[in-house]
């Protein structure tokens, strides 16, 4: 029988803490919370797998799959969490990421478009008596905005341009991260709000699945 308990721990050894992970907060959330629990019977086994997960969705809607877990990691330390910040998960999923986050900030708002991904993310976060996570449906393209706004937020899978219409959603000095992907290759990017002004930064380089309502706009041609 495969011990959840011994992935978990290899994981964070063997891939966070080798991928300049120094954010102790996130150590500690990766090694405590069972991501087995969040994700679906039929691929726990790949719980603490090195690479994405694909997730399956509601009347097998879009494609979806959770960051591998060095990807989260790093996303998350690159958003700068504090104690006390107010936090938007977008594409939330099954609820692991928000749960991590819950550890790390104060308030997690998870969004998630999918309602077989968000009854799971709901159930678990509740078996889990992890209280500080509300899971809200809606498009993800849209954000949150009646609960902002945010002093993070984080985009759980690729985007394929520069997300304008979330930045009013973020605090003065709110940052969001996400995945920046085109044709094929991607970077992670993090986006901080300095009154009126926006200031972009490069993480580092990675890839996601695209998250619906980012893909790219197909261009008219004759």
């Amino acid at each position: 029988m495969v011990d959840a308990v011994e992935q978990r721990h290899n994981m964070v050894e063997s891939q966070i803490r080798p991928s300049d992970i120094t954010d102790r907060r996130i150590i500690r959330a990766m090694q405590s919370v069972a991501r087995e629990k969040f994700v679906p019977e039929s691929v726990r086994s790949l719980a603490y797998q090195d690479g994405a997960l694909a997730l399956p969705t509601k009347h097998g809607g879009a494609k979806r799959a959770e960051h591998a877990p060095r990807v989260l990691a790093k996303l998350i330390q690159e958003a700068n969490i504090k104690e006390h910040d107010v936090i938007l998960d977008i594409g939330a999923a099954t609820g692991y990421s928000s749960a991590l986050l819950a550890q790390i900030g104060e308030t997690v708002l998870a969004l998630e478009e999918d309602e077989l991904l968000a009854e799971r993310a709901t159930a678990t976060l509740s078996d889990l008596s992890i209280d500080n996570v509300a899971v809200v449906t809606g498009p993800l393209i849209a954000g949150y905005p009646k609960a902002g706004p945010y002093d993070a937020i984080i985009l759980e899978g690729a985007i394929t341009a520069a997300p304008d219409h979330l930045f009013p959603q973020l605090k003065d000095a709110g940052r969001l991260v996400a995945v920046v992907q085109s044709n094929g290759s991607g970077q992670a990017m993090c986006w901080q709000r300095s009154g009126d002004t926006i200031f972009k930064r490069v993480c580092f380089d990675a890839t996601a699945t695209v998250l619906p309502g980012f893909e790219p706009v197909a261009e008219f041609s004759l």
